[in-house]
């Protein structure tokens, strides 16, 4: 669970779920810090600065979760509300894959957020958060010419390592 607002998490997760990673420490005492091994799977999570409902700032009340699976790192950006410094660039590391928000309004502004997926170089980019199609597009429009789009019609994607892309590309899941 990225964040700590209320319509990003539940209090009661399904009790199949053997672990439940919060990004945010509960208590109020600071940064979440999660470093997990599961099978094969590694999950760790970096933390980032969200804004309040008020308009302030709750630090270290979003993580962005890092998945690395064999060869391949997929880092998930949450609920992003600020550009990324060189210290969360760094903790990250390399970045094969990115989900990241584009709504540009309850997350990182659009412009914001193009900055973002540069300084990351990530191969494979798949927006979310975009609650309809005018907002995803006009995203689209003003990355055209940095990406190239990849549009599928299936709602799941199969990567690995040697079938990423050769340079920084858009993939579009059908979806919201």
């Amino acid at each position: 669970m990225n964040k700590a607002h209320s319509t990003h998490y539940s209090n009661r997760p399904d009790p199949a779920i053997k672990q439940v990673l919060r990004g945010w420490d509960p208590e109020g005492k600071g940064a979440a810090h999660h470093d997990v091994t599961l099978g094969d799977v590694r999950v760790r999570n970096v933390p980032t600065n969200i804004r309040t409902y008020e308009g302030g700032t709750d630090y270290d009340g979003n993580s962005i979760f890092v998945f690395e699976i064999g060869d391949l790192c997929i880092a998930h950006l949450g609920h992003l509300h600020h550009p990324l410094e060189p210290g969360h660039l760094r903790a990250l590391g390399r970045v094969d894959i990115v989900l990241f928000p584009v709504d540009g309004s309850y997350t990182l502004d659009q412009e914001g957020m193009v900055e973002v997926l540069k300084s990351l170089q990530a191969r494979v980019m798949i927006p979310m958060h975009f609650f309809g199609g005018g907002t995803l597009e006009r995203f689209i429009s003003r990355t055209r010419d940095l990406w190239p789009v990849d549009r599928r019609n299936e709602a799941t994607i199969r990567l690995s390592k040697a079938a990423l892309p050769g340079r920084p590309t858009l993939v579009v899941l059908p979806g919201r």
